[in-house]
């Protein structure tokens, strides 16, 4: 028994040092790829899901909905349509697509190509922004739960609150600081709509979700996804559901990103021009389970760079203290709460140190 334990207590010490080897570089998994490498590290490796399937028909896909937003304040008839559509996806799905939401397509390519631009600089110019300090307005490393998570993701990512309190534009890198903050104010604006038609789907006023504060705060989310070269062992991003209220997601033409659906995983394909938005687990907590944040994950691509900007409804560690629990109009006697009432701060900080190791958060606060 003492041999075991000193064997397992040796490897841990070991990929301890590994870890603090590679955070120490601070270039990253593009760092890892700039070097030439062929064979990935096997803090990167993932054990294969042996209990999920992974779709093999690419017609399951179209039954993600992608919804129309053209008309949703103009016709009655249409935004019923809509509402009735957002509610079914909400419900099933935990995920649809918008087209026509209002942000131009200019701004949608301008945002991927200055966020490409910034992890593409010189890798010591990236150097000095690299930090795992939360205090920080701009925050820029490769996997924040890197100490807890049984296995490193392939990819890189920068995070900036763009509301309630936008950085000042002098703390954003100068190679995306003023799309970052415009695609903050499109989003901003589009993430109140969707919030009034979840509302009405859920039969309350049109303003219920945002009086609710679930629009206070903006947490954006920029992501780096470098060619692999052994995709096959590792993951972009491990199985999880969102921390947040809701989700708005730009991914680019490559795709890699599958939600779990009757335990198969389903390829959501990039629509020109599409946004993606989920539900994220504050809004399946304040539903009572009716609407579902749904896990989902994005495999490691052998062509690339991915990018992908993923921007969260949610206050996160900047949290009022504000609690939430199921919202009392949805619940009767045969649909008591199932959740206790908590800040988001507190299930935030849960989820950081609880890391994507592929189980819901949701379940530690459920009553």
């Amino acid at each position: 028994m003492g041999f075991e334990v000193s064997v397992s207590e040796e490897v841990n010490t070991e990929r301890v040092r590994e870890l603090k080897e590679f955070d120490d570089t601070k270039a990253g998994v593009k760092g890892l790829v700039d070097q030439g490498i062929t064979k990935i590290p096997r803090l990167f490796h993932h054990p294969p899901d042996e209990h999920v399937k992974v779709s093999t028909s690419g017609g399951k896909a179209d039954n993600i909905p992608v919804i129309d937003l053209a008309e949703v304040d103009k016709d009655p008839s249409l935004r019923q349509g809509v509402i009735d559509r957002i509610r079914e996806a909400s419900e099933k799905w935990g995920f649809f697509q918008v087209v026509n939401h209002g942000i131009p397509v200019t701004v949608l390519e301008d945002l991927k190509d200055g966020v490409c631009r910034f992890y593409e600089q010189d890798t010591e110019v990236k150097k000095d922004l690299y930090t795992r300090d939360h205090k920080k307005p701009f925050l820029y490393n490769s996997n924040f739960d890197i100490y807890s998570s049984p296995a490193l993701n392939w990819r890189d990512t920068f995070m900036c609150y763009l509301a309630p309190n936008p950085p000042k534009p002098q703390d954003l890198p100068a190679v995306c600081r003023d799309i970052l903050l415009e695609y903050g104010t499109c989003v901003m604006k589009l993430g109140i709509a969707l919030l009034e038609l979840l509302s009405e789907s859920l039969g309350l006023h049109p303003n219920h979700l945002k009086d609710m504060d679930c629009a206070k705060g903006l947490i954006s989310l920029c992501h780096y996804y470098p060619a692999c070269p052994e995709p096959e062992l590792t993951l972009g991003t491990t199985k999880h559901s969102d921390n947040c209220f809701l989700t708005v997601l730009l991914q680019d033409h490559i795709g890699g990103l599958q939600v779990l659906y009757q335990n198969t995983w389903i390829d959501i394909a990039p629509e020109p021009g599409a946004l993606v938005v989920n539900i994220g687990d504050f809004l399946q907590l304040i539903t009572n389970d009716k609407f579902k944040s749904v896990e989902h994950r994005v495999v490691a691509n052998v062509t690339g760079p991915r990018i992908s900007v993923a921007c969260f409804f949610s206050e996160g560690l900047k949290s009022s203290g504000k609690l939430y629990g199921p919202i009392k109009e949805l619940l009767s006697e045969d649909n008591p709460p199932k959740y206790r009432e908590i800040a988001v701060e507190e299930y935030a900080r849960y989820y950081v140190e609880k890391g994507l190791d592929g189980t819901s958060a949701l379940d530690h606060f459920r009553i």
